[in-house]
């Protein structure tokens, strides 16, 4: 919603204040400008990424513009999953912790934490690193250098859509001067019309110059902006699940470890230790203070 609401202000600003200053809306519908600009952008984004990239950029942009970001609830669950895992590693025998781990589809432990199953890349981040505290063979400073770098690869992964948006931001500028000259040179085959004429074929030519500018500075700029922060936040839960599995690792007791894992949340989102406390005692069925609250004021 934030990002629809700056840009109605950045082009209510804009058609505001050229109105103000005596200018026409309609001279700005220039429709062939804007087939020139943005079909070279979209020509040029298809040719510099794969397939597999351009698919993932249109999932990233959806995911921007819908805030697909984890809550403090899905904080409050990964912790809550966390815990039952690490107190079966400490009180139950390997090959039934393996059980859990192997097939989780038909764990009863994490058949708690629906959302979290559904993510199937996630689930199989923890199964992996739960896997090899079991065996015990890997050392922590080992299994933390080791969760440093998938989660580097994921990063980097994840933020393609980023670059490849930034990019199409960066050219427009430059392809809008393009189609400006493509008007000017029509605009010359024009020389000899009357002036009011040639005047409006300039002017036309540039809107080539300005659309270019405003749809890199205020749309598609922004707009890559608001994937990088989207796939950012996307990627808390693996420091939450390294940070607590080291802890783990290192000799800490679930709770204390846990606690490791909550630290990592940005405050604002952090679930409180009485919250934490209460998704340990009941898996999957509790919720936030913050988030509760409007439901029983709903309620009442």
């Amino acid at each position: 919603m934030g990002f629809f609401i700056g840009l109605l202000v950045a082009v209510g600003s804009m058609l505001g204040g050229f109105v103000a200053m005596g200018g026409h809306v309609g001279v700005i519908w220039q429709p062939w400008e804007f087939v020139i600009i943005f079909g070279m952008a979209a020509g040029a984004f298809i040719v510099a990424h794969p397939w597999s990239v351009q698919i993932d950029t249109g999932r990233a942009t959806m995911e921007a513009l819908l805030g697909k970001v984890p809550k403090s609830t899905d904080h409050l669950a990964l912790l809550g999953l966390l815990f039952a895992l690490m107190r079966l590693v400490r009180t139950r025998p390997r090959n039934e912790v393996e059980t859990h781990v192997d097939d989780p589809a038909n764990s009863s432990v994490f058949a708690n934490f629906p959302k979290i199953l559904a993510d199937n890349e996630l689930t199989s981040y923890i199964c992996d690193y739960v896997r090899l505290i079991v065996i015990g063979n890997a050392r922590p400073h080992e299994l933390e250098a080791l969760m440093d770098e998938e989660i580097a690869t994921l990063r980097r992964n994840r933020l393609k859509p980023y670059h490849s948006m930034n990019s199409v931001a960066e050219g427009l500028p430059a392809l809008g001067i393009v189609a400006a000259v493509l008007g000017i040179i029509k605009a010359m085959g024009a020389i000899d019309q009357a002036p009011a004429l040639l005047g409006a074929l300039l002017g036309a030519a540039l809107v080539g110059t300005f659309t270019g500018i405003f749809a890199s500075y205020g749309l598609f700029a922004p707009l890559a902006a608001k994937i990088k922060s989207t796939r950012e936040k996307q990627m808390q839960p693996y420091l939450i699940v390294k940070q607590s599995l080291v802890a783990f690792m290192n000799g800490a007791m679930p709770q204390i470890a846990i606690e490791h894992g909550r630290k990592a949340i940005s405050s604002y989102e952090r679930p409180s230790i009485n919250d934490v406390e209460n998704e340990m005692m009941s898996p999957g069925q509790n919720k936030p203070a913050a988030d509760a609250e409007p439901e029983q004021q709903e309620a009442a």
